[in-house]
């Protein structure tokens, strides 16, 4: 458990005290505090010395520069612990939702757990203008980032370290914004992010400066967007062990597959009604096909799968025509069966055989493609 402090020699002692107090009676695993002290300029470092020697689960760390994300990047990096966690040091989350918070990710069940003060079940005691930014702060996420998890600032979070060891390297906030970039890539990665519902009680003695916060964490969700836009955002197969390298989980890769399969459609069914009169049904429809598999291949390996690069394209492509001769057996097949059953069958009743055998085999080839052609 990471307690970030910048010039908190009044309230320092006394948190961790009552926070390593709560964990040693009631907190059924074994436990570290450690305190990162983020280049304060008051008595911290002295009272973090001393705790640090006092208790025997604390520890101390000492930074050069200020940032509640570097604080965590660094202390997080360190620790040899299964779970990483990290709390305020006022304490305004209620310590009994610590093991609710953890036992997700110990169980296997969860990758990230993030406590959440608006959620149901969920009491919080704060001022109007803190509860009007934080909740337009998460409206604006969900308008603009398409994000489903409900707090992004609550300081109340904890990860499985193998999926902090993947994420940290691609998180360029060290500040306020730290936790939203850590979950907004985590959440286009799939990777499943439990919320705990929290008791939460604001600490009118803050040192957050709310308006540079929000203008930081505005530019912060600009960058994001921005990188959004050019492709940019790291991809999924930096994260996941296994599987398609998927830029928000199997529901938007499926969503991408459709289009681009729906355009793929299209252009086979209008490359097919060109070349049959040329060279008949069976080898219009074998080049249409391996037209659209070349391209199909292509713009699925970076837009649904978030693959970029030169890396493995030949591979890829091999791979794809593989699946294209499946397509090819499926389609094919398809009209052969309609000529043997309907000799004088015309051509838009060849098209809708067809319109129905391609589908048949996109939904094929989406499977092969996940599970095989673009397997991390």
């Amino acid at each position: 458990m990471v307690i970030p402090v910048f010039n908190e020699e009044r309230d320092l002692e006394p948190s961790v005290r009552r926070l390593h107090t709560h964990l040693r009676e009631t907190f059924p695993y074994p436990f570290r505090i450690t305190i990162a002290d983020n280049a304060s300029t008051d008595s911290t470092p002295q009272i973090a010395a001393r705790l640090a020697d006092e208790l025997p689960e604390a520890q101390w760390l000492r930074l050069t520069e200020k940032g509640r994300g570097r604080a965590l990047r660094t202390a997080w990096s360190l620790s040899p612990a299964p779970v990483l966690a990290y709390m305020d040091v006022d304490l305004s989350t209620e310590l009994t939702a610590v093991l609710p918070l953890v036992a997700p990710l110990l169980s296997g069940h969860s990758d990230i757990a993030i406590g959440t003060r608006l959620a149901p079940g969920s009491r919080v005691v704060r001022g109007p203008k803190r509860e009007i930014t934080s909740r337009c702060y998460n409206v604006l996420l969900r308008s603009v980032l398409a994000v489903r998890f409900s707090d992004a600032q609550c300081g109340f979070k904890a990860v499985r370290r193998d999926v902090a060891e993947r994420l940290l390297p691609l998180i360029q906030d060290s500040e306020w914004f730290f936790d939203t970039e850590l979950l907004v890539i985590a959440e286009r990665a799939g990777l499943r992010i439990h919320e705990v519902p929290v008791d939460w009680v604001d600490d009118p003695d803050t040192r957050v400066d709310i308006l540079a916060t929000a203008l930081a964490d505005l530019r912060g969700i600009a960058r994001i967007s921005g990188a959004l836009a050019r492709g940019a955002l790291p991809p999924a197969e930096s994260l996941r062990d296994g599987g398609a390298a998927t830029p928000g989980g199997i529901t938007t890769q499926l969503l991408r597959f459709t289009a681009v399969g729906a355009v793929s459609t299209l252009v086979h069914l209008l490359l097919y009604t060109t070349l049959r009169p040329v060279t008949g049904t069976q080898a219009a429809n074998a080049l249409a096909l391996l037209i659209c598999a070349i391209a199909n291949t292509a713009v699925n390996r970076r837009l649904t799968f978030g693959l970029r690069g030169r890396g493995s394209v030949l591979r890829h492509q091999g791979r794809g025509l593989f699946v294209l001769l499946i397509g090819l057996a499926i389609t094919g097949g398809s009209l052969a069966a309609l000529h043997h059953a309907m000799p004088s069958a015309g051509q838009a009743t060849e098209l809708a055989v067809l319109l129905a055998a391609n589908l048949t085999a996109t939904l094929l080839r989406f499977l092969l493609f996940r599970v095989w052609v673009f397997r991390a």
